[in-house]
């Protein structure tokens, strides 16, 4: 199996890294969305039919704690993970269904600098999740 950025990480802070742990950092280095730990196990026991559902989560938690997966609640009641990196970005959630979009807008980030140094305060760090709906084609949205 080859070494994907996430083992890479792991292997680079030292964690032992088991079979079925190479094959979630494998599911999580090649997520393109967001997915929940059920999704994950679901990926993964693609890979590996023995892998456990505790083994996702043990594994998962311990990722997080390591700082080498972030968790995003998006407000479905679901945990979801993606992989962490020095690149900054916000989200923009249609709660109808579900997708998440990524993105990144130098005036909001301008903005929350600005908000910071107005009261007094240096910006280190923040996380921004916006919730919409589609817009109905006719523009008149109901929700």
């Amino acid at each position: 199996m080859p070494e994907n950025r996430i083992e890479r990480i792991c292997i680079d802070k030292g964690m032992k890294m088991t079979g079925q742990r190479r094959v979630i950092a494998r599911v999580l280095s090649a997520a393109d969305d967001h997915p929940d730990v059920e999704e994950v196990y679901r990926r993964a026991s693609e890979m590996d039919p023995k892998i456990s559902i505790a083994t996702v989560y043990r594994t998962v938690r311990l990722f997080e704690a390591e700082n080498i997966v972030e968790r995003h609640d998006f407000g479905d009641g679901r945990s979801r993970y993606e992989e962490a990196t020095d690149e900054h970005h916000d989200h923009l959630i249609d709660i109808k269904s579900g997708k998440v979009i990524e993105f990144q807008n130098q005036e909001i980030e301008a903005l929350q600098e600005k908000i910071a140094e107005k009261h007094g305060m240096k910006l280190v760090g923040h996380r921004l999740d916006l919730y919409g709906v589609p817009l109905d084609p006719s523009g008149d949205n109901k929700e």
